[in-house]
């Protein structure tokens, strides 16, 4: 194969950090002639996982002002919302998710259908992505095609959980037990008055608890959770408190962060002002906080306050939690604190043994059991075939604290020898590493202008 006269670059996911690279990428200068190969198995490209689910119950826990694609238009989605038949009575504070999803599908196939914009999309998989003596990467797709790229770009997303108890595996192939709620019917196979155990409470727990009650189901649902808490509800959209991030600049442990965060609570109390203006205030500056911690530092807030933070930080729509609550008011819904050590398959039934901190805990039945845990974000261990070669091959680094990939500053790939790839770069959830948050709109979306920038100036300096 000949050197190609543009640069090809690969982008290996669809969901939305790969959508948000791509429709960067086609706006530099220097790649206007960049050959642009989107890799997304899904029927639809764009939505991912997270926004493919056609359910009307499953809503976004953002406003639609903080929801566009382009960084440097902040209202490009709430004015699309405008337009839609969903704001035929006014736009939703919260749209549900599938919503959003169209937006995205719709932003990329306008791009892919402009012909002369050098995007093409590939509905498979990337099986390998191996090193050429040209500096190249000889990327291998499932249906045989073979790219020869300049980069390639790994937004791959989240993975499922792991299993969430073992070493008896054999409930995972049981007909009862759901390992992903977003399968498309996954749900329905649930009778209106068959046993429910959820595992975890998160909004994906949230989320299944509506479905499940939007599809007539009126038996108990047991939710079992480590820490025991819903996530908290948005409040009234108000004003914004002062950006701090100077009071905590030098900051370098948990318990120093927490002492300013607590000050301002205080202040922010006594001007009657709620917390949650206080949390989102540290928004911009996340990473940079996050980054300050030494590795025990930062191993610690895992340890010791990452659940409540995430309670805080990822709130649910307010009409979810009202219906929440109604359920739990009802008996409909019932919350255990403690962690699911076994479960196993006995006929139709599955036996699921709950235990607490201590002691060897207690065993409860259900006919279904609904796996709603956070994804598995240690590339150690994730399966997949593309992260399996290039970890082989010593070319993918998970962090040591199991969080996503090691990278330098632009998101690019560490090996494990540290050296950092001229080839491999990686968006979104991947990145957590760097800045703990990086799994949310406004996130995701910098990243890829970022790095749709860096690319860019690569190509020019050629």
């Amino acid at each position: 194969m000949t050197q190609p006269a543009f640069p090809v670059i690969t982008v290996v996911g669809g969901g939305f950090a790969g959508t948000a690279l791509v429709l960067q990428l086609r706006q530099q200068p220097a790649l206007a002639g960049a050959e642009i190969h989107l890799v997304e198995p899904r029927e639809v490209p764009g939505p991912g996982l997270a926004y493919t689910a056609r359910r009307p119950e499953y809503l976004l826990n953002v406003r639609p002002g903080g929801l566009s694609l382009y960084p440097d238009a902040p209202g490009h989605f709430a004015n699309w919302l405008n337009t839609q038949p969903e704001s035929a009575s006014g736009a939703p504070e919260f749209a549900p998710r599938a919503t959003y999803g169209r937006y995205l599908h719709e932003e990329l196939a306008a791009a892919l259908a402009t012909g002369q914009s050098g995007l093409r999309w590939h509905r498979t998989t990337a099986l390998t992505a191996s090193l050429l003596p040209s500096g190249q990467r000889h990327v291998l797709l499932a249906d045989g095609t073979q790219l020869r790229s300049d980069y390639v770009v790994l937004a791959l997303g989240n993975f499922p959980p792991p299993p969430p108890a073992g070493p008896d595996h054999r409930y995972l192939h049981h007909p009862g037990y759901h390992a992903d709620p977003w399968a498309t019917g996954n749900l329905r196979r649930i009778g209106p008055d068959d046993s429910v155990l959820l595992i975890g409470s998160g909004l994906t727990a949230v989320d299944v608890l509506l479905a499940l009650h939007h599809d007539g189901h009126r038996a108990p649902v047991t939710v079992v959770a480590r820490h025991g808490r819903w996530p908290s509800a948005h409040g009234p959209a108000a004003a914004g408190y002062s950006n701090f991030y100077p009071e905590l600049a030098a900051e370098t442990t948990v318990a120093g962060v927490l002492r300013v965060f607590k000050r301002h609570l205080r202040a922010a109390a006594v001007q009657g002002i709620d917390w949650r203006p206080v949390l989102d205030a540290l928004r911009p500056d996340l990473g940079r906080i996050w980054a300050a911690w030494p590795l025990v530092e930062q191993r610690r807030f895992l340890r010791h306050l990452a659940g409540v933070w995430a309670v805080a930080r990822h709130r649910s729509p307010p009409q979810n939690a009202v219906a929440l609550a109604n359920l739990t008011a009802n008996g409909l819904v019932q919350l255990r604190v403690g962690s699911v050590r076994e479960i196993l398959p006995d006929g139709d039934l599955l036996h699921v043994r709950i235990g607490a901190r201590k002691g060897p805990g207690e065993w409860h039945t259900a006919q279904h059991v609904v796996c709603c845990a956070g994804p598995l974000l240690d590339y150690g261990r994730i399966a997949d075939p593309l992260v399996m070669s290039l970890r082989d091959k010593g070319h993918l680094a998970a962090d040591p604290l199991g969080l996503g990939m090691q990278t330098d500053p632009h998101g690019a790939l560490r090996g494990a020898d540290g050296r950092v790839s001229t080839t491999l770069f990686t968006l979104g959830p991947s990145r957590r590493p760097a800045y703990f948050e990086s799994t949310a709109v406004p996130e995701i979306r910098q990243q890829a202008a970022d790095l749709a920038r860096e690319l860019a100036r690569r190509v020019e300096g050629r």
